[in-house]
């Protein structure tokens, strides 16, 4: 069993998904990446206990992603990242149970707040 909360961040943009692990193991959790959403469904990682995940990928967006786990019983803190804010995608994603939903470019303690909120049990935002 991990004494650290393990985030994982499933991005198709590499860079963003290599930066966001950095930022949040400086800060203290363990990460694990994923390329896509089925590579995620399908890891034999253990269990994460909170989900940054990106709102537009090939296959599986974010917000479905998170929707597949809620509707599979599984449920995990999620945190949606998007490079196309909208009011209707933040609505949507409130909706869904999304922690929080931030645009690209979100600042470190931004996403630092989110995520901690998350595994604190933290109500949804936008």
């Amino acid at each position: 069993m991990f004494s650290r909360p393990l985030v994982a961040i499933v991005d198709d943009d590499q860079s963003i998904r290599e930066a966001t692990s950095n930022l949040l193991q400086s800060a203290g959790f363990l990460t694990a990446t994923f390329a896509d959403a089925e590579s995620f469904l399908t890891s034999s990682e253990p269990r994460a206990a909170c989900l940054v995940a990106d709102m537009r990928m090939p296959g599986m967006s974010g917000l479905q992603l998170h929707q597949h786990l809620i509707a599979s019983g599984a449920p995990i803190p999620t945190v949606l990242i998007t490079a196309y804010p909208s009011d209707a995608t933040r609505l949507r994603a409130h909706e869904a149970g999304i922690v929080c939903c931030l645009a690209k470019p979100f600042s470190p303690d931004e996403l630092l707040e989110c995520v901690r909120g998350a595994l604190a049990g933290a109500t949804p935002k936008s």
